[in-house]
Protein backbone atom coordinates (compact mmCIF):
# COMPACT_ATOMS: atom_id res chain seq x y z
CA UNK A 1 0.00 0.00 0.00
CA UNK A 2 1.66 3.31 -0.67
CA UNK A 3 1.02 6.30 1.22
CA UNK A 4 1.58 9.86 0.39
CA UNK A 5 3.23 12.05 2.44
CA UNK A 6 1.72 15.14 3.94
CA UNK A 7 4.93 16.09 6.36
CA UNK A 8 7.32 14.74 9.05
CA UNK A 9 4.40 13.53 11.51
CA UNK A 10 1.49 11.90 9.15
CA UNK A 11 1.05 10.57 5.95
CA UNK A 12 -2.04 9.20 4.15
CA UNK A 13 -2.92 6.44 2.59
CA UNK A 14 -5.95 4.17 0.76
CA UNK A 15 -7.65 1.22 2.34
CA UNK A 16 -4.91 -1.04 3.01
CA UNK A 17 -4.73 -4.96 3.47
CA UNK A 18 -2.75 -7.42 5.78
CA UNK A 19 0.65 -6.85 4.53
CA UNK A 20 -0.08 -3.20 3.80
CA UNK A 21 1.07 -3.17 7.81
CA UNK A 22 3.50 -4.63 7.53
CA UNK A 23 5.10 -2.51 4.78
CA UNK A 24 3.98 0.67 7.06
CA UNK A 25 5.96 -0.75 9.71
CA UNK A 26 8.75 -1.38 7.13
CA UNK A 27 8.57 2.68 6.20
CA UNK A 28 9.24 3.32 9.71
CA UNK A 29 6.03 4.17 10.60
CA UNK A 30 4.80 4.01 14.54
CA UNK A 31 1.04 4.08 13.99
CA UNK A 32 -2.03 3.57 12.00
CA UNK A 33 -5.34 5.68 12.24
CA UNK A 34 -8.46 3.80 10.41
CA UNK A 35 -10.47 6.81 9.58
CA UNK A 36 -13.08 4.71 7.91
CA UNK A 37 -16.61 3.19 9.38
CA UNK A 38 -17.03 -0.78 9.01
CA UNK A 39 -19.08 -2.12 6.71
CA UNK A 40 -18.48 0.72 3.93
CA UNK A 41 -17.78 -2.28 1.00
CA UNK A 42 -17.83 -5.90 1.03
CA UNK A 43 -14.81 -7.34 1.69
CA UNK A 44 -13.52 -4.27 4.12
CA UNK A 45 -11.24 -5.63 6.50
CA UNK A 46 -13.14 -3.53 9.67
CA UNK A 47 -11.87 -2.30 12.63
CA UNK A 48 -11.07 -5.63 14.46
CA UNK A 49 -9.15 -7.26 11.61
CA UNK A 50 -7.37 -3.89 11.00
CA UNK A 51 -6.33 -3.51 14.96
CA UNK A 52 -5.01 -7.19 14.72
CA UNK A 53 -2.87 -6.79 11.77
CA UNK A 54 -1.40 -3.33 12.94
CA UNK A 55 -0.55 -5.04 16.40
CA UNK A 56 0.77 -7.93 14.79
CA UNK A 57 2.99 -5.49 12.79
CA UNK A 58 4.53 -3.39 15.82
CA UNK A 59 2.13 -0.17 15.46
CA UNK A 60 -0.57 1.24 17.44
CA UNK A 61 -4.05 1.58 16.32
CA UNK A 62 -6.78 4.08 16.35
CA UNK A 63 -10.36 4.14 15.29
CA UNK A 64 -11.62 7.44 14.16
CA UNK A 65 -14.77 6.71 11.58
CA UNK A 66 -16.07 9.07 10.04
CA UNK A 67 -18.14 9.80 7.31
CA UNK A 68 -16.69 12.67 4.65
CA UNK A 69 -19.99 14.83 4.33
CA UNK A 70 -20.81 14.10 8.44
CA UNK A 71 -17.84 14.85 10.21
CA UNK A 72 -17.23 17.19 12.85
CA UNK A 73 -15.29 18.88 15.50
CA UNK A 74 -15.27 16.40 18.03
CA UNK A 75 -14.02 13.80 15.03
CA UNK A 76 -11.25 16.37 14.36
CA UNK A 77 -10.10 16.67 17.88
CA UNK A 78 -10.12 12.76 18.14
CA UNK A 79 -8.05 12.42 15.06
CA UNK A 80 -5.24 15.05 16.92
CA UNK A 81 -5.86 13.09 19.99
CA UNK A 82 -4.67 9.99 17.88
CA UNK A 83 -1.51 12.01 16.30
CA UNK A 84 -0.70 13.35 19.67
CA UNK A 85 -0.97 9.55 21.08
CA UNK A 86 1.87 7.83 18.58
CA UNK A 87 5.37 7.32 19.55
CA UNK A 88 6.75 8.33 15.54
CA UNK A 89 5.19 9.09 11.93
CA UNK A 90 1.44 8.33 11.55
CA UNK A 91 0.17 6.98 8.51
CA UNK A 92 -3.92 7.65 9.02
CA UNK A 93 -6.10 5.91 5.66
CA UNK A 94 -10.08 6.00 4.32
CA UNK A 95 -10.69 4.49 1.78
CA UNK A 96 -8.37 6.89 -0.34
CA UNK A 97 -6.88 8.61 2.07
CA UNK A 98 -8.71 11.67 1.14
CA UNK A 99 -11.00 11.76 4.42
CA UNK A 100 -7.84 11.64 6.23
CA UNK A 101 -5.94 14.53 4.87
CA UNK A 102 -9.52 16.40 5.28
CA UNK A 103 -9.41 15.33 9.04
CA UNK A 104 -5.69 16.38 9.37
CA UNK A 105 -6.11 19.86 7.35
CA UNK A 106 -9.37 20.66 9.27
CA UNK A 107 -7.29 20.36 12.69
CA UNK A 108 -4.74 22.78 11.22
CA UNK A 109 -7.37 25.11 10.52
CA UNK A 110 -9.47 25.21 14.12
CA UNK A 111 -5.90 25.27 15.56
CA UNK A 112 -4.22 28.35 13.34
CA UNK A 113 -1.62 26.82 11.74
CA UNK A 114 -3.16 26.54 8.48
CA UNK A 115 -5.24 29.44 6.51
CA UNK A 116 -8.16 28.29 4.96
CA UNK A 117 -7.89 29.77 1.68
CA UNK A 118 -4.37 27.30 1.92
CA UNK A 119 -6.59 23.83 1.85
CA UNK A 120 -7.44 22.96 -1.58
CA UNK A 121 -4.27 24.17 -3.09
CA UNK A 122 -2.15 21.77 -0.72
CA UNK A 123 -4.92 18.20 -1.44
CA UNK A 124 -4.54 19.38 -5.09
CA UNK A 125 -0.41 19.34 -4.54
CA UNK A 126 -0.45 16.34 -2.61
CA UNK A 127 -3.09 14.64 -5.24
CA UNK A 128 -6.69 15.12 -3.25
CA UNK A 129 -9.62 16.81 -3.46
CA UNK A 130 -10.37 19.08 -0.43
CA UNK A 131 -13.42 20.85 -1.67
CA UNK A 132 -15.07 18.85 0.90
CA UNK A 133 -13.08 20.05 3.89
CA UNK A 134 -13.68 23.57 2.13
CA UNK A 135 -17.25 22.69 2.53
CA UNK A 136 -16.73 22.61 6.03
CA UNK A 137 -15.08 25.51 6.89
CA UNK A 138 -17.73 27.74 4.91
CA UNK A 139 -20.35 26.05 6.88
CA UNK A 140 -18.78 26.14 9.89
CA UNK A 141 -18.18 30.17 9.56
CA UNK A 142 -21.57 30.38 8.68
CA UNK A 143 -22.92 29.28 12.11
CA UNK A 144 -24.26 31.82 14.48
CA UNK A 145 -24.44 29.76 17.46
CA UNK A 146 -21.23 28.35 19.72
CA UNK A 147 -21.25 25.10 21.03
CA UNK A 148 -18.77 23.58 22.96
CA UNK A 149 -19.16 19.87 24.52
CA UNK A 150 -17.31 18.70 27.80
CA UNK A 151 -17.58 14.39 27.44
CA UNK A 152 -17.98 12.70 31.14
CA UNK A 153 -16.07 9.33 30.73
CA UNK A 154 -17.21 7.77 34.06
CA UNK A 155 -21.50 8.08 32.54
CA UNK A 156 -20.71 8.46 29.18
CA UNK A 157 -22.68 11.85 29.09
CA UNK A 158 -22.01 15.21 27.34
CA UNK A 159 -22.31 18.33 28.99
CA UNK A 160 -22.51 21.43 26.40
CA UNK A 161 -21.83 25.41 26.75
CA UNK A 162 -24.11 26.90 24.16
CA UNK A 163 -22.65 30.71 23.75
CA UNK A 164 -23.92 33.61 21.77
CA UNK A 165 -21.06 34.54 20.18
CA UNK A 166 -22.27 38.63 19.92
CA UNK A 167 -23.08 39.23 23.42
CA UNK A 168 -20.82 36.75 25.11
CA UNK A 169 -23.85 35.34 27.13
CA UNK A 170 -23.94 31.35 27.49
CA UNK A 171 -26.28 28.40 28.84
CA UNK A 172 -24.90 25.33 30.50
CA UNK A 173 -26.76 22.13 29.28
CA UNK A 174 -26.65 19.06 31.73
CA UNK A 175 -23.96 19.19 33.92
CA UNK A 176 -22.70 16.37 35.86
CA UNK A 177 -22.03 16.37 39.54
CA UNK A 178 -19.19 13.78 39.69
CA UNK A 179 -19.70 10.99 42.29
CA UNK A 180 -18.49 7.63 43.03
CA UNK A 181 -20.81 5.26 44.03
CA UNK A 182 -18.19 3.01 45.51
CA UNK A 183 -17.07 5.39 48.51
CA UNK A 184 -20.40 7.78 48.23
CA UNK A 185 -17.87 10.79 47.20
CA UNK A 186 -19.08 13.79 45.69
CA UNK A 187 -16.71 15.99 43.50
CA UNK A 188 -17.25 19.04 41.23
CA UNK A 189 -14.02 18.86 38.79
CA UNK A 190 -16.28 18.22 35.72
CA UNK A 191 -18.16 21.34 36.75
CA UNK A 192 -15.28 23.42 37.47
CA UNK A 193 -13.47 22.12 34.02
CA UNK A 194 -16.56 23.78 32.47
CA UNK A 195 -16.50 26.97 34.42
CA UNK A 196 -12.68 27.55 34.05
CA UNK A 197 -13.42 27.16 30.48
CA UNK A 198 -16.36 29.55 30.41
CA UNK A 199 -14.14 32.20 32.72
CA UNK A 200 -11.28 32.01 29.97
CA UNK A 201 -13.30 32.86 27.05
CA UNK A 202 -15.03 35.46 28.88
CA UNK A 203 -18.44 34.35 29.03
CA UNK A 204 -21.23 34.86 31.31
CA UNK A 205 -23.95 32.05 32.35
CA UNK A 206 -27.43 33.43 31.01
CA UNK A 207 -29.19 29.57 32.20
CA UNK A 208 -28.32 26.24 33.74
CA UNK A 209 -30.71 24.48 31.60
CA UNK A 210 -31.31 20.32 32.46
CA UNK A 211 -32.90 18.18 29.37
CA UNK A 212 -34.31 15.92 32.11
CA UNK A 213 -34.28 14.36 35.50
CA UNK A 214 -31.09 12.13 34.66
CA UNK A 215 -31.21 8.74 35.87
CA UNK A 216 -27.43 7.76 35.10
CA UNK A 217 -25.46 10.96 36.81
CA UNK A 218 -26.31 13.77 39.52
CA UNK A 219 -26.63 17.02 37.71
CA UNK A 220 -24.59 20.05 38.42
CA UNK A 221 -27.00 22.37 38.22
CA UNK A 222 -27.52 23.66 41.73
CA UNK A 223 -24.11 23.90 42.17
CA UNK A 224 -23.21 25.53 39.49
CA UNK A 225 -26.05 28.04 40.37
CA UNK A 226 -24.33 28.35 43.65
CA UNK A 227 -21.25 29.75 41.70
CA UNK A 228 -22.67 32.03 39.37
CA UNK A 229 -25.95 32.73 40.84
CA UNK A 230 -27.81 32.01 37.08
CA UNK A 231 -31.20 30.36 37.09
CA UNK A 232 -31.47 26.59 36.82
CA UNK A 233 -34.54 25.36 34.12
CA UNK A 234 -36.18 22.46 33.20
CA UNK A 235 -39.76 20.86 31.41
CA UNK A 236 -42.40 22.07 33.48
CA UNK A 237 -43.58 17.53 33.49
CA UNK A 238 -40.60 17.44 35.86
CA UNK A 239 -43.39 17.64 38.77
CA UNK A 240 -45.23 14.19 37.17
CA UNK A 241 -41.79 12.53 37.61
CA UNK A 242 -41.25 14.20 41.27
CA UNK A 243 -44.52 12.53 42.39
CA UNK A 244 -43.76 9.07 41.03
CA UNK A 245 -40.74 8.91 42.64
CA UNK A 246 -42.40 10.64 45.22
CA UNK A 247 -43.92 7.37 45.91
CA UNK A 248 -41.34 4.91 44.75
CA UNK A 249 -38.88 6.88 47.72
CA UNK A 250 -41.57 6.75 50.36
CA UNK A 251 -40.89 10.60 50.60
CA UNK A 252 -43.93 12.49 52.23
CA UNK A 253 -41.40 16.01 52.67
CA UNK A 254 -40.85 15.93 48.77
CA UNK A 255 -42.14 19.21 47.17
CA UNK A 256 -43.77 18.16 43.83
CA UNK A 257 -44.70 21.90 42.49
CA UNK A 258 -40.73 22.12 40.65
CA UNK A 259 -40.51 25.09 43.17
CA UNK A 260 -36.75 23.60 43.29
CA UNK A 261 -36.22 25.13 39.73
CA UNK A 262 -36.18 28.85 38.75
CA UNK A 263 -38.53 28.13 35.74
CA UNK A 264 -40.30 25.10 34.31
CA UNK A 265 -40.52 25.28 30.62
CA UNK A 266 -43.96 24.54 29.19
CA UNK A 267 -43.95 23.43 25.23
CA UNK A 268 -43.52 26.32 22.77
CA UNK A 269 -41.26 28.33 25.59
CA UNK A 270 -39.17 30.91 24.39
CA UNK A 271 -36.10 32.14 25.88
CA UNK A 272 -32.99 33.79 25.29
CA UNK A 273 -29.32 33.57 25.49
CA UNK A 274 -27.73 36.74 24.88
CA UNK A 275 -29.53 37.87 21.26
CA UNK A 276 -30.28 34.11 20.89
CA UNK A 277 -34.18 33.23 21.16
CA UNK A 278 -34.22 29.74 22.26
CA UNK A 279 -37.43 27.40 22.29
CA UNK A 280 -38.65 24.42 24.12
CA UNK A 281 -40.11 21.13 22.58
CA UNK A 282 -41.28 18.77 24.64
CA UNK A 283 -40.11 15.76 23.82
CA UNK A 284 -41.32 12.33 26.48
CA UNK A 285 -40.72 8.61 26.25
CA UNK A 286 -37.63 8.38 27.42
CA UNK A 287 -38.76 10.07 30.66
CA UNK A 288 -42.30 12.03 31.28
CA UNK A 289 -40.56 15.51 31.58
CA UNK A 290 -38.09 15.53 28.61
CA UNK A 291 -37.70 18.67 26.41
CA UNK A 292 -35.27 19.75 23.72
CA UNK A 293 -34.05 22.67 23.53
CA UNK A 294 -33.66 24.91 19.73
CA UNK A 295 -31.33 27.49 19.70
CA UNK A 296 -30.34 29.23 16.40
CA UNK A 297 -29.67 26.12 13.77
CA UNK A 298 -28.65 23.55 17.07
CA UNK A 299 -31.13 21.34 18.70
CA UNK A 300 -29.93 19.75 21.97
CA UNK A 301 -31.94 16.13 21.71
CA UNK A 302 -31.20 14.62 25.63
CA UNK A 303 -31.92 11.22 25.07
CA UNK A 304 -34.05 11.03 22.44
CA UNK A 305 -31.54 9.89 19.57
CA UNK A 306 -28.07 9.52 19.85
CA UNK A 307 -25.74 9.57 16.81
CA UNK A 308 -27.03 7.39 14.04
CA UNK A 309 -24.69 4.56 14.80
CA UNK A 310 -25.64 4.37 18.59
CA UNK A 311 -29.56 4.21 17.74
CA UNK A 312 -32.01 5.80 20.70
CA UNK A 313 -32.78 6.00 24.13
CA UNK A 314 -34.26 3.63 26.35
CA UNK A 315 -37.73 4.08 27.55
CA UNK A 316 -37.98 1.12 30.15
CA UNK A 317 -38.13 3.78 33.37
CA UNK A 318 -41.18 4.61 34.81
CA UNK A 319 -43.34 6.11 32.64
CA UNK A 320 -41.13 5.96 29.44
CA UNK A 321 -43.19 4.86 26.25
CA UNK A 322 -41.71 3.29 23.35
CA UNK A 323 -44.43 5.10 21.28
CA UNK A 324 -44.10 8.40 22.72
CA UNK A 325 -40.64 8.15 22.24
CA UNK A 326 -41.35 7.40 18.43
CA UNK A 327 -43.35 10.24 18.07
CA UNK A 328 -40.71 12.95 19.65
CA UNK A 329 -38.55 11.45 17.64
CA UNK A 330 -40.38 12.59 14.54
CA UNK A 331 -40.91 15.77 15.40
CA UNK A 332 -37.39 16.42 15.34
CA UNK A 333 -36.69 15.07 12.33
CA UNK A 334 -39.67 17.14 10.91
CA UNK A 335 -36.74 20.22 11.97
CA UNK A 336 -34.78 21.61 8.71
CA UNK A 337 -32.42 18.97 7.73
CA UNK A 338 -29.21 20.66 8.79
CA UNK A 339 -30.12 21.20 11.46
CA UNK A 340 -27.03 20.02 14.10
CA UNK A 341 -28.23 17.60 16.60
CA UNK A 342 -26.47 17.25 19.81
CA UNK A 343 -26.90 14.07 21.93
CA UNK A 344 -27.04 13.39 25.83
CA UNK A 345 -24.73 10.25 25.24
CA UNK A 346 -22.50 8.26 23.52
CA UNK A 347 -21.39 4.87 24.46
CA UNK A 348 -18.66 4.41 21.87
CA UNK A 349 -20.02 1.59 19.67
CA UNK A 350 -17.23 -0.74 18.05
CA UNK A 351 -15.02 1.37 20.24
CA UNK A 352 -14.54 4.39 18.36
CA UNK A 353 -13.77 7.79 19.83
CA UNK A 354 -16.77 10.27 21.67
CA UNK A 355 -19.18 11.64 18.86
CA UNK A 356 -21.82 13.45 20.13
CA UNK A 357 -23.35 16.04 16.88
CA UNK A 358 -25.34 15.17 13.74
CA UNK A 359 -28.09 16.29 11.70
CA UNK A 360 -31.62 16.05 11.08
CA UNK A 361 -30.67 14.44 7.68
CA UNK A 362 -27.88 11.99 8.81
CA UNK A 363 -30.90 10.81 11.48
CA UNK A 364 -33.50 10.04 8.83
CA UNK A 365 -31.04 8.57 6.24
CA UNK A 366 -28.68 6.33 8.93
CA UNK A 367 -29.97 6.07 12.14
CA UNK A 368 -30.03 2.40 12.93
CA UNK A 369 -33.10 2.36 14.94
CA UNK A 370 -35.26 4.58 12.85
CA UNK A 371 -34.22 4.89 9.28
CA UNK A 372 -36.45 2.66 7.12
CA UNK A 373 -39.03 1.80 10.06
CA UNK A 374 -42.45 2.81 11.17
CA UNK A 375 -43.68 3.15 14.66
CA UNK A 376 -44.49 -0.57 14.88
CA UNK A 377 -41.04 -1.59 13.70
CA UNK A 378 -39.11 0.69 16.43
CA UNK A 379 -41.62 0.04 19.08
CA UNK A 380 -41.01 -3.90 18.79
CA UNK A 381 -37.27 -3.02 18.41
CA UNK A 382 -37.11 -1.11 21.31
CA UNK A 383 -38.79 -2.75 23.55
CA UNK A 384 -36.68 -5.61 22.83
CA UNK A 385 -34.01 -3.61 23.17
CA UNK A 386 -35.15 -2.87 26.59
CA UNK A 387 -35.49 -6.24 28.18
CA UNK A 388 -31.85 -6.87 27.69
CA UNK A 389 -30.33 -4.06 29.00
CA UNK A 390 -28.90 -3.51 33.21
CA UNK A 391 -30.51 -0.61 34.71
CA UNK A 392 -28.40 2.30 35.16
CA UNK A 393 -26.61 1.93 38.26
CA UNK A 394 -26.69 5.21 39.65
CA UNK A 395 -30.35 5.21 39.25
CA UNK A 396 -32.01 5.09 42.45
CA UNK A 397 -29.16 6.83 43.68
CA UNK A 398 -29.12 9.86 41.30
CA UNK A 399 -32.71 10.44 40.86
CA UNK A 400 -33.33 11.48 44.76
CA UNK A 401 -30.90 14.66 43.63
CA UNK A 402 -31.84 15.28 40.01
CA UNK A 403 -35.95 15.69 40.92
CA UNK A 404 -34.70 18.70 43.18
CA UNK A 405 -32.69 20.37 40.62
CA UNK A 406 -29.21 18.74 41.50
CA UNK A 407 -29.52 19.76 45.02
CA UNK A 408 -27.87 16.86 47.43
CA UNK A 409 -30.09 15.62 50.68
CA UNK A 410 -29.96 17.58 53.97
CA UNK A 411 -26.96 17.08 56.55
CA UNK A 412 -28.32 15.68 58.86
CA UNK A 413 -27.28 15.89 62.85
CA UNK A 414 -23.84 15.06 62.23
CA UNK A 415 -23.13 16.93 59.57
CA UNK A 416 -23.24 14.43 57.10
CA UNK A 417 -25.47 13.68 53.58
CA UNK A 418 -27.63 10.55 53.02
CA UNK A 419 -29.03 9.04 50.42
CA UNK A 420 -32.16 6.48 50.21
CA UNK A 421 -32.29 3.76 48.34
CA UNK A 422 -35.54 1.66 47.94
CA UNK A 423 -35.35 -1.88 47.55
CA UNK A 424 -37.10 -4.41 45.76
CA UNK A 425 -38.73 -0.99 43.95
CA UNK A 426 -38.83 -1.42 40.29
Amino acid sequence: MTSVRVNELISVAGQPDAAGFVAFAGEGFAAVINARPDGEEPGQPGNVAEKAAATAAGLSYSFVPVKGSEITEADIRAFQAAMAAAKGPVVAHGRSGTRALTLYVLGEVLDGRMKPADVEPLGQSLGFDLAGARRWLEARAAQTVDVKAFFHPATWSVQYVVADPVTGRCAIIDPVLDFDETSGATGTSSADVILADIESRGLAVAWILDTHPHADHFSAAHYIKGKTGAPIAIGAHVTEVQILWKEIYNWPALATDGSQWDRLFADGDRFEIGELEARVMFSPGHTLASVTYLIGDAAFVHDTVFTPDSGTARTDFPGGSASVLWRSIQAILSLPEETRLFSGHDYQPGGRHPRWESTVAAQRRANSHISGKDEAGFVALRQARDRTLPKPKLMLHALQVNIRGGKLPEPEGNGRRYLKIPLDAL
